[in-house]
């Protein structure tokens, strides 16, 4: 199929209105010529349509916005009868991505699994909202530990430690801080336990740390991760574990989140393995994305799967099974799905 640039009909169309006696050719002849001919030229904006898709991601010094950069970079790399133009947003993170999305503000969004499942479910912090049943699965992509990191001369060995300290919880709308306020909850602890509780985002807690401002940032994140590392290199620092009783109880009772770790020398300051829990980064949209874009975008990165895998560290060793099967809650989009089938990660028969 020839692919005619909208350069191209307005070209075609200026020398049909500029010669009246081609026009008098084409439109005089015949009825059925120039019905026939109506038809060829409505035709023309059908072939070559541009389609405009937003990922709406995270901060720049986190994984989701390399993660929405590295899908955009494979889907606008897509010839079609469609013209995808596919561009990222930084934004504060899961919470306002998810907003976003049910405002119909941005197209697909990149969000933890815990909040994936709360918004789809309409609990927790969206229990007043209710379900939002149009939230549709694409795929998802890496694991996400719970990672407190402190400073060394701050006395903080372990999670419980943070109390009476002045502790960064995230910027608000975000994914992190919408999970230590979850923490907050479940070890029953009020703001008045704490020195201080900052909302800094993630390109600013890394010299708040150092310059002495806070004394421990908590962050949900892909690692390696250039926010940790930063902190890391510039002051002495260690990563804490975040284990005991409280934190088996909420990966027994909730399956969005698992036991995690760090793996031991990712960091300065921390030689060993940090235990920890997690969740993971998710790729998702809504049921009006039309079927073919949904198609397109994770055919683009799944049939690239080795490059897609090869852009950021904290994809290494991720399979396309898993990236089908874990952390998703909401259907999958059945764009998503035709493409899963038709290359046997799903069952042909299986009903979505």
């Amino acid at each position: 199929m020839i692919n005619i640039t909208v350069k191209q009909k307005e070209f075609f169309f200026s020398k049909l209105i500029n010669n009246s006696d081609l026009l008098k050719t084409l439109f005089f002849p015949t009825n059925l010529f120039t019905i026939g001919v109506m038809l060829c030229l409505s035709s023309f904006s059908a072939i070559a349509q541009d389609k405009y898709v937003s990922i709406g991601t995270g901060g720049i010094s986190g994984v989701y916005y390399p993660t929405g950069g590295a899908i955009c970079f494979l889907l606008n790399q897509v010839k079609g009868i469609d013209n995808i133009h596919c561009d990222i947003k930084s934004t504060p993170g899961s919470i306002y991505n998810l907003e976003a999305l049910k405002k119909k503000q941005i197209d697909v969004v990149v969000v933890q699994s815990d909040w994936q499942f709360h918004v789809y479910n309409g609990s927790s912090l969206f229990k007043d909202e209710g379900p939002f049943t149009d939230l549709r699965s694409l795929f998802s992509v890496h694991s996400e530990p719970f990672t407190v990191l402190a400073r060394e001369d701050a006395n903080i060995q372990r999670f419980e430690d943070l109390k009476g300290k002045r502790v960064n919880i995230g910027a608000a709308n975000s994914g992190q801080r919408a999970t230590m306020e979850m923490l907050l909850d479940l070890y029953h602890w009020q703001t008045s336990d704490f020195n201080a509780l900052t909302s800094l985002t993630p390109s600013e807690q890394a010299q708040a740390l150092c310059d002495h401002k806070v004394d421990a940032i908590v962050y949900v994140v892909g690692h390696p991760n250039s926010s940790i590392k930063e902190a890391t290199s510039a002051c002495k620092t260690h990563l804490v574990n975040v284990t005991g009783d409280n934190i088996s109880t909420l990966i027994d009772t909730h399956g969005y989140y698992e036991s995690a770790n760090i793996s031991e020398g990712m960091y300065r300051g921390t030689p060993d393995k940090t235990d920890t829990f997690g969740v993971g980064a998710t790729i998702v949209t809504t049921a009006s994305l039309p079927d073919h874009i949904a198609y397109e975008m994770v055919k683009a990165v799944f049939e690239h799967h080795q490059e897609f895998i090869q852009l950021h560290p904290s994809f290494k060793g991720l399979t396309k099974q898993e990236m089908v099967s874990q952390y998703l809650t909401a259907p999958l989009h059945p764009g998503a799905l035709r493409y899963y089938k038709e290359v046997g990660l799903i069952p042909a028969t299986l009903v979505n």
